[in-house]
């Protein structure tokens, strides 16, 4: 069955239902997106620092797979059904040239860290964003298998179950859309294994929009936060009172969600952090008043405030999945991800927060080397194409001005230096803090090495 963006990822148990009500009472609505994370465990905690310093991690996806092609690794010399439209251009970095709807981020190459040989074997959009966005191929997996609880945790699940919060600050949000398209849920949204209650919030809504807000982080109407307090001791009571309850081991537990739902609505700088209007009017412009643009300043915010891992959907499912009419689509689509992207990239150096963040640009795979016309198509677009994609980094101790890897002259396969999404989640992992060989359990309490890539070394030293 697959999962839905707008019910808890699990069939709600007796338990639930009970945990659900005592949260109506405080008027919350806050337990499906904490799902327990007052219990994670943490006896793992010390073995996953390896980092002197953990840090954040952006994760910029371009749901649907933008094509390299045309935008960071064009063909200039290629024959015409391979190189497309668009010309490439010169960046800050002599010798490196990106596309020409691309103007901003070339201005910023010397940030910037182009991985040019990215591969690996699924052409299906699923089973591919299960790769990219938790550095392991889906178990069991086949074309179009929907998201499950078999499925390997994410990034942002695998920081919360090693390196779990208590002080109100989620570990991992992922926003503004939940990747679905009628009876498909992509996986590599949640925790898989690991269970729902270390699964990244989810936030639903444009935040481009007048009227955006995130409802489950403020209180039921007509509650003021000064009479929040009463509210908690009214909660405790009734807590005290059920004693027979109480001595389960179920009820501590939801005692504990409770609280750490009281924390996290009176954390003024978690609820802030959500309220982008509150952002100047220069600075919002400055991103570009598009859903991109928006997406990544409040990804700033949420970084600013200490949530460790932010997924930004540019788009929902398959937004950039381009069979026909690439061309004019792209012309739509690159410039708000240029001036997003490059807005975000300079506001988080002003702020002392690049070099401990790291950015990544990617999508599930790229695009085929020839043009072709869809049938009954009239305007040419790429098909899904594996063997052969690009990335983008910035941030996080990354070294820009250097391009990785190397396409052959196709922009079929890499030449050289390969890099698999397991490491993609290897580096990830790293900068979070998180030892990319912890043992965890999976559903059947079995040891499993949480990732089997490499460190992508050389976007931090220079050498491919």
């Amino acid at each position: 069955m697959p999962l839905d963006a707008t019910v808890p990822l699990a069939r709600l148990s007796r338990r639930a239902a009970i945990q659900a009500g005592y949260s109506g009472m405080l008027g919350l609505g806050l337990t499906q997106l904490i799902g327990g994370r007052a219990q994670a465990a943490t006896a793992n905690e010390a073995a996953s620092r390896t980092a002197a310093r953990p840090k954040s991690v952006v994760i910029v996806f371009q749901t649907g797979a933008a094509s390299h092609h045309d935008t960071l690794d064009m063909k200039s010399e290629a024959p015409a059904e391979v190189r497309g439209e668009f010309t490439p251009i010169a960046t800050s970095v002599p010798g490196i040239q990106i596309c020409d709807q691309l103007p901003q981020l070339a201005a910023r190459m010397q940030k910037l860290a182009i991985v040019r040989s990215m591969t690996h074997g699924d052409n299906n959009h699923l089973m591919s964003t299960h790769h990219v966005l938790t550095g392991h191929v889906q178990p069991g997996a086949f074309f179009d298998k929907v998201a499950s609880r078999d499925d390997w945790p994410n990034y942002a699940a695998a920081c919360d179950h090693l390196r779990p919060r208590h002080d109100g600050v989620p570990t991992a949000v992922n926003l503004p859309t939940f990747l679905k398209e009628g009876a498909l849920t992509w996986p590599g949204q949640h925790a898989g294994f690991l269970g729902a209650r270390h699964d990244p919030w989810q936030i639903v809504g444009d935040p481009n929009t007048k009227d955006f807000r995130v409802d489950s982080l403020r209180l039921a109407a007509g509650i003021q936060l000064d009479r929040l307090e009463n509210r908690q001791k009214l909660l405790d009571d009734l807590n005290v009172q059920q004693r027979g309850m109480i001595e389960s081991a179920e009820c501590q537990r939801l005692t504990n969600e409770q609280r750490l739902a009281f924390n996290m609505l009176t954390s003024s700088k978690l609820t802030q952090a959500f309220e982008i209007e509150r952002e100047a009017a220069e600075t919002r412009d400055r991103y570009g008043r598009h859903s991109f643009g928006q997406s990544l300043l409040l990804a700033r915010r949420l970084v600013e405030v200490g949530v460790p891992v932010v997924q930004a959907n540019l788009g929902r499912a398959q937004t950039w999945d381009h069979h026909g009419a690439i061309f004019p689509t792209l012309k739509r689509l690159l410039p708000p991800l240029d001036q997003g992207l490059a807005a975000f990239i300079d506001d988080l150096a002003e702020r002392g927060l690049l070099e401990h963040t790291l950015v990544v640009l990617v999508g599930e795979f790229g695009r085929t080397p020839k043009i072709n016309t869809p049938p009954g198509g009239s305007l040419p677009g790429r098909d899904h194409w594996g063997p052969c994609f690009s990335a983008l980094f910035a941030g996080g101790g990354v070294l820009g001005g250097q391009v990785l890897g190397k396409s052959d002259p196709l922009g079929a396969y890499p030449l050289s230096s390969p890099f698999l999404p397991d490491d993609l989640g290897a580096t990830i992992l790293h900068t979070l803090g998180v030892d990319p060989e912890t043992e965890i359990r999976d559903q059947q309490g079995r040891p499993q090495q949480l990732n089997r890539g490499k460190v992508m070394q050389g976007l931090f030293s220079g050498a491919a």
